[in-house]
């Protein structure tokens, strides 16, 4: 009973991995720029002090200083350019790396603070520039810092504003003191509700981050699914072809040698018979190749039910073969759904012919039993035997895979001397039609 299995059945390539990696690395770009673009509010903190530096200098130059009819003054371009760098090196640079630290936070604003006093000390549009002081408090942690460094810059801004230093009157220091308080107030509160929703914010982008990286996730594994998916069921069909091709064409052209070969003895009387029984063969197995392609069911079971199928076979092969067989039917006969009736006709022809091929018997005994739940059927022969422990070809793999997907199993039983025995167990699942009868009729 054996016959070479198909090398490349389990040689399956791996599609799946692929094409999951091609997905990942698909969505890689995207998630890498929506990790590293900035927010913006971040965008905002990154181009007020630019856009007030700049605003301020050129008011200046080209504006205040030849109205004022001043000379052109370096220190004030040397102070522009300090600023200018200490904006790109404290505040620029740390924001777009996300490297902004508290300590260094809080000395950069006191390095700004110190350096728009000193150019509003030659003019006062340099308030102005001042007013970055109001966006980087913000940036200050914890947010007490932030709320003191707003009244610090009121206190610089309006201090130089109002001309507080220069001498001030009691209703210009009160004045002063409550401008300075309402603004620290109004812009403390912001500070203070950014600080409490922050956390919050910042929670839910990493939830969003997460769901995204999860959803990129799940479509690489659907890809991967797919790709699997596809591949198991071409595996299937090849399966499903070699099965059908083992047991319609090979058995067919394995018979029609046998009897070409007796032919060819030129036994007085018999030549014509063999020649006959070719050509039945011969059209037999052309027909089940037209109908394994088309995935229809053995030609005895589309004429019949599976107890009489199963009769015509076993009186036909024991025409052919000359050897005694018999078919015995047990139990209800109860039709059952055409897959489970397509495995057992299928599992009795190739138990027949691996009998024909390597029993030697000379009785062979067919039983179909119905016991309600299950039904079984068992091929028995007294031939030679075999050790149940060799290596097993084609013909059981393809007994048990096709069993196996009804939901049944097989079992083979034999010893050197002591004949075979093949035994295949399926529940009995009755078609959609008829238990919709049966129910009704309950």
């Amino acid at each position: 009973m054996s016959m070479t299995r198909d090398a490349g059945a389990d040689e399956r390539p791996n599609f799946g991995t692929h094409e999951s990696a091609v997905a990942e690395d698909a969505n890689r770009p995207r998630l890498a720029w929506k990790k590293e673009q900035l927010r913006v509010w971040d965008l905002l903190h990154l181009s007020t002090p630019w856009l007030l530096l700049a605003v301020s200098t050129t008011t200046y130059f080209l504006w205040v200083l030849p109205a004022s009819g001043e000379r052109f003054r370096l220190s004030v371009l040397g102070l522009v350019a300090a600023a200018a760098l200490w904006v790109l090196f404290g505040h620029t640079l740390p924001i777009r790396k996300r490297t902004l630290r508290p300590v260094p936070a809080g000395i950069f604003f006191a390095g700004l603070l110190a350096l728009c006093v000193a150019l509003m000390t030659y003019s006062e549009i340099f308030l102005v520039f001042t007013i970055a002081g109001f966006f980087h408090a913000y940036l200050l942690r914890p947010w007490p810092l932030g709320v003191l460094g707003v009244l610090a810059t009121s206190v610089a801004l309006n201090g130089a504003a109002m001309r507080v230093w220069a001498g001030a009157t009691p209703a210009t220091l009160a004045e002063f003191i409550l401008i300075v308080a309402v603004q620290t107030a109004a812009i403390g509160v912001g500070i203070v509700l950014t600080a409490r929703s922050e956390p919050e914010e910042r929670k839910r982008e990493e939830l969003v981050e997460r769901l995204e990286a999860a959803l990129h996730e799940n479509a690489g594994l659907h890809a991967q699914l797919v790709a699997q998916a596809r591949e198991s069921g071409a595996h299937d069909e090849r399966q499903r072809l070699a099965r059908e091709i083992h047991d319609t064409l090979a058995q067919g052209l394995a018979g029609i040698i046998t009897q070409l070969q007796a032919a060819s003895a030129k036994v007085p009387g018999e030549t014509e018979e063999h020649v006959a029984r070719a050509l039945r063969l011969a059209r037999s197995s052309l027909t089940e190749a037209r109908r394994s392609v088309q995935a229809l069911a053995p030609q005895e079971l589309g004429r019949a039910h599976l107890p009489d199928a199963l009769r015509t076979l076993t009186e036909r092969w024991s025409e052919d073969h000359g050897i005694g067989a018999r078919l015995e039917v047990t139990g209800t006969r109860e039709p059952l759904i055409p897959a489970i009736e397509v495995s057992l006709f299928r599992v009795a022809q190739e138990s027949l012919t691996n009998v024909a091929k390597h029993a030697e018997a000379s009785r062979v005994g067919v039983t179909l039993s119905y016991t309600g739940t299950e039904v079984l059927l068992d091929v028995r022969d007294d031939g030679r035997g075999f050790v149940t422990g060799a290596s097993t070809g084609f013909g059981l793999t393809s007994m048990r895979q096709r069993i196996r997907g009804v939901g049944g199993h097989v079992e083979v039983q034999s010893a050197p001397g002591e004949g075979t025995a093949v035994s295949a167990r399926v529940p009995a699942i009755a078609p959609a039609r008829t238990r919709t009868e049966g129910q009704t009729g309950r």
